[in-house]
């Protein structure tokens, strides 16, 4: 008889923002030219025997460099959590874009958790392009090929077990290396999809969004979300504000900046 695994808190917690208009966040565009904004979370995973962070976000830097509105720096938004960024463990990287990994010095005791194809995408030959490479930031890569070098990068190749109950999962399309985790809750498997779906249209209708390495495995990806998780329910966009809508706020004081991904949609 398999030992059931444990069960995990999920919670979302958005930590920036910006504009943007539907015909920019879909391949082949649009024909309603509305308002779409886009928000930036990082994901935070516990019990009371384990915590493990997903992603890391950007700071204020890197807000203004690219015009976005950051509300609160990423170890901001954790320590409203009672997390402190000095305390966390492990750290799963969905990939090395500048909106996912850009904090990563500020957790200086952590290992972080990347896929092999991943890290030989962002020091390879695509780089070469600026298609592939402008969602990444030099300093961001060379830094964690530094902690390479002080053995805090722990490399998957395709699907592995974290933690019980937390395994990551190799999907590509977005980026070579991109990967999802998968977190077992009391409502059951809970995907976290980052940029494998920005938004809930891109899984739920088979559309793509347009910074893509290989779109193949991206609508392929979509097919995998829907293994991996119990439900659609299930499933959690990487950038879609309608996160925030969906799920209970953890509480009053929180609301509109994190919420219990661990408990069912509210709609």
């Amino acid at each position: 008889m398999h030992e059931r695994p444990p069960h995990y808190e999920v919670t979302a917690l958005k930590y920036a923002t910006r504009d943007g208009r539907r015909p920019n966040h879909f391949i082949g565009g649009d024909p309603h030219d509305a308002p779409m904004p886009m928000d930036y979370y990082i994901w935070l995973i516990r019990n009371e025997d384990r915590v493990v962070l997903v992603d890391v976000g950007f700071d204020q830097d890197m807000a203004d460099k690219r015009g976005r509105t950051l509300l609160r720096s990423p170890a901001e938004a954790l320590s409203l959590m009672g997390v402190a960024s000095v305390s966390v463990r492990d750290i799963v990287i969905t990939h090395l874009h500048n909106d996912h990994v850009g904090t990563f010095h500020e957790y200086e005791n952590a290992t972080f958790h990347l896929q092999d194809e991943e890290m030989e995408f962002a020091t390879g030959r695509y780089m070469r392009s600026e298609a592939f490479s402008r969602a990444y930031e030099p300093d961001h890569v060379t830094g964690m090929v530094r902690l390479v070098y002080q053995d805090r990068v722990a490399f998957h190749r395709g699907d592995a077990e974290i933690a019980p109950g937390i395994s990551v999962h190799h999907i590509g399309g977005h980026t070579a290396g991109l990967q999802v985790l998968r977190v077992h809750t009391a409502r059951g498997w809970v995907v976290l999809a980052s940029d494998a779906s920005h938004y809930y249209e891109h899984f739920e209708r088979g559309r793509c969004f347009p910074l893509m390495f290989h779109l193949g495995d991206a609508l392929e990806g979509y097919r995998r979300l829907h293994r991996l998780a119990d439900s659609p329910a299930h499933i959690v966009p990487g950038h879609d504000p309608m996160v925030m809508e969906r799920y209970p706020p953890v509480s009053d004081d929180l609301e509109g900046i994190a919420v219990s991904l661990h408990k069912p949609p509210v709609t």
